[in-house]
Parts: C-alpha cells; structure tokens; sequence
C-alpha cells in the first residue's frame, strides 16, 4: 500500500484493491470506500466535501471513477462535484438536482462547522458552504449489477433513512456497504419528517437476510462491523415490532452491537 500523509483524509486498505477513506477530524467520522474493478473503480459516497477528496482517488487509481451515492445527505455527496460520473437511486434523484429536503441550509452549515478536531481545511467555509446539487448520470434500481470489470456490486433499495437509500454489495468479497442504513456508536437516524422508520426496518430486515456477507461498513463511526451483527439486527426487528416501537416519536432503542433513533 502506498503511505499517505493527508492532513484531513485517513486512508485505510481494507484489502489490495478496497480502500476506506476516512474523515475522523470531524464529529460524524464519515467513511467512503474507493472499490477497483477491472476496467473502472466505484467511489461510493464522496464524504463531507470539506476537503477534496479527489486528491486521495487520484493517488489511489487511474481508473475512470463512477460515483455509487448510498443517499443524498450533505455529508456524503460533499465531494460529488469533483467527479464526472454520478449514479444515485431514482428516490433519491430530486434531493440531488433541487437540494435536500428537511434541512435548511443554514442548519447543513451549522453542522458541518461544528466539532472539527484537527486543523479545518483551508478550502471551507462554513459562511459559503453548499452541498453538492447536479444531474445523476444514472438512475439506480433495486436488484440490479454494476460491474467493474472482474469485480460485480449488487445494488439494495433500502430506504428509511432516506427515500433512494441504496446498501452495496461486493459480490467477490462479501463486503456489505450499508451506508446510513447500519453502523455502531450513535444510533441509526429515522426520526425527521423525509424519513421512514418502518421502512428502515424493512430494509434492515432486508439486509440481514443476504447470504455470503464477509463484513459490514457502515457510513460511519467503527470501520467495519462483524456478520454476525445481522442476527442481532433480526432480533431488534422483532422486539421493535412486537412492541409497536415502529413509528415516529419513540425515540431511541439500543441493542447490544447498534441503536436506532425513531
């Protein structure tokens, strides 16, 4: 692996050709994952865009990159500008040409300047920040195959968090991007108004019941989750359910590996 020294972005190499790229200097501790195929790699999510992140993809490859966007939220489209080929569920399509829905701009900015633990970069500006908005180059749906060459992702409508929610799977390595689907640490988000709390237990459900997963990355906080997180998942599916907690207001539940937020 090549050694990086980035100030913002921390690079780490899931295996020779799958790198997580990082942004642990600010509070979400936002992951997105470069994936080298054959032909061409796939960037899923491009981070917070407080800092280029095409100066890492440019290190890490020379392939043509098509951008995998697992939901249209400020804090992994940031970098999508710098990139000529974007794909994005069609649910989530009108949130990427006319803006995100339920968050004002002045909230997105308040968010994004908050809590940075290491030195801001000088290319933002929380008084001028926008998140990304532009026309996908392709509309993704549910059950489809995006190949890379030697490499096959299979594409999961998993709505909840958000309408166009996609996870991914690696077919080849079993790898499970879940994007904001599932992840450790803080709880799972489904309680503003755009979202869906008994849709993102469907699609936890979902998830839970592929086969041949090897490993589980999530959009952020721990860098990479163990399968057998999804029998836990199954188990939380049923006591939400049996409990009527499947519904806007309850607030937060806490299992043993993850946490939701209704």
């Amino acid at each position: 692996m090549k050694n990086f020294v980035d100030p913002w972005f921390t690079v780490q190499e899931l295996d020779s050709e799958t790198f997580a790229i990082s942004e642990y200097g600010h509070w979400e501790n936002v992951h997105s994952f470069l994936l080298l195929g054959g032909t061409r790699a796939a960037l899923i999510d491009t981070g917070l865009g407080l800092d280029s992140i095409k100066r890492i993809t440019d290190q890490l490859t020379d392939l043509p990159i098509i951008v995998l966007t697992t939901h249209v939220h400020a804090d992994h489209i940031g970098g999508h500008g710098d990139f000529d080929t974007i794909y994005v569920h069609g649910d989530d399509a009108d949130w990427l040409i006319n803006g995100i829905k339920g968050l004002s701009l002045e909230q997105i900015r308040k968010e994004m300047a908050r809590d940075i633990t290491i030195t801001i970069p000088e290319s933002f500006d929380p008084i001028t920040y926008k998140p990304f908005q532009g026309y996908p180059d392709k509309l993704l749906t549910d059950g489809e195959t995006i190949d890379l060459g030697n490499r096959s992702l299979g594409i999961y409508h998993t709505p909840g968090h958000s309408p166009g929610h996609i996870s991914i799977l690696d077919n080849e390595t079993g790898y499970l991007f879940t994007g904001d689907l599932l992840y450790s640490d803080t709880p799972v988000y489904a309680f503003y108004p755009s979202t869906s709390p008994e849709d993102l237990v469907n699609s936890l459900e979902k998830i839970a019941k592929l086969q041949k997963v090897s490993k589980i990355y999530g959009g952020h906080n721990q860098l990479g989750l163990e399968p057998r997180i999804l029998e836990e998942v199954l188990e939380a599916i049923q006591y939400l359910r049996e409990n009527n907690l499947v519904r806007h207001g309850t607030g937060v539940h806490t299992f043993k590996s993850f946490s939701v937020q209704f």
